[in-house]
């Protein structure tokens, strides 16, 4: 018997990020960057991340993830992402609790009983090296970069981590949207300093236990959530002491819950939705939808 090309995936969000499930468990495929952009690019299944589910590469996990930008580029992690797999997963098994692992390590997710999921994001990074930047900084809370005039930049001294990819936080006074992000994001993003390019994000702490953010995603652009740039915002507001380490982050989707754990992990607690689902060809990124009429529930990978 010919083995059907195409593979189940699931259109979901994780507050407004936009996220396309892919099931290859069983499956030696991979998701091609050809097929990634096709996807991209079509109206229907545009996305900021396709979160790729494989058969564990590691004794003990549960799938190997692998994330792909917009752009066909991979990606270390993507929180927002995670959630919606935890979800998805969930549903077709019945477990609740789970060990991924990705191009960034070891990564857990839950699902509680109230439906919103936590991914343990694990420890940040603020070594100049781990980030990665092209130049020794052993100060990270504060690098010299700025967009603007010299003598009266817009932006300027980030703090810069990694949570599993790189980010540079930005910390205003003002409201963020009043910020012109879409024309600085792409020129801090393929910055020298950042040699395997940056997330950019503009932060404001409206009170220790309150940010607001935007970010710039890298390979993906705008974006209404980004989970790893809440963690990173999270964590740089709290090491330069201008915010607890349990925060609410407010993202243009909606509100996270960022916890800096006394153990040094990233716990982020949040939604996730399902959309539709259909099925894929991972090749060339051809899809359709399933069929979902009389059906109450769109909630598993098949009609």
């Amino acid at each position: 018997m010919v083995q059907d090309p195409t593979i189940p995936f699931a259109r979901m969000n994780g507050l407004g990020n936009e996220i396309l499930v892919a099931d290859l468990r069983g499956r030696p495929e991979r998701v091609t960057s050809a097929a990634a952009i096709a996807l991209a690019g079509a109206p229907e299944t545009h996305f900021d991340q396709i979160m790729a589910i494989h058969d564990p590469a590691t004794p003990g996990t549960d799938a190997f993830v692998r994330i792909l930008n917009a752009d066909g580029s991979e990606a270390q992690a993507c929180g927002n992402g995670m959630r919606c797999v935890v979800q998805a997963l969930a549903a077709d098994l019945g477990q609740f609790a789970f060990t991924f692992e990705t191009r960034a390590g070891l990564l857990f997710g839950e699902e509680g009983p109230d439906g919103l999921i936590t991914v343990d994001m694990g420890i940040p990074r603020f070594g100049w090296q781990e980030i990665p930047l092209s130049e020794a900084f052993h100060d990270t809370r504060a690098i010299e970069l700025q967009i603007g005039p010299i003598d009266a930049p817009i932006l300027h001294s980030p703090a810069v981590a990694s949570m599993g990819n790189p980010h540079a936080t930005f910390f205003v006074t003002r409201d963020v949207w009043s910020f012109e992000l879409d024309r600085f994001g792409p020129i801090l993003e393929n910055h020298p300093l950042f040699p395997e390019r940056c997330n950019i994000t503009i932060a404001e702490v409206r009170a220790p236990d309150a940010i607001t953010i935007r970010t710039w995603e890298r390979g993906v652009g705008l974006t209404r959530a980004c989970g790893s740039a809440a963690c990173a915002a999270a964590v740089n507001a709290a090491r330069t002491r201008r915010s607890h380490r349990l925060v609410t982050v407010t993202v243009p989707g909606g509100d996270l819950r960022i916890d800096w754990r006394e153990d040094g992990h990233v716990a982020m607690t949040g939604p996730a939705e399902w959309e539709w689902s259909g099925r894929l060809d991972p090749s060339t990124g051809a899809f359709t939808r399933d069929d979902v009429s009389g059906r109450d529930d769109a909630s598993g990978w098949t009609p």
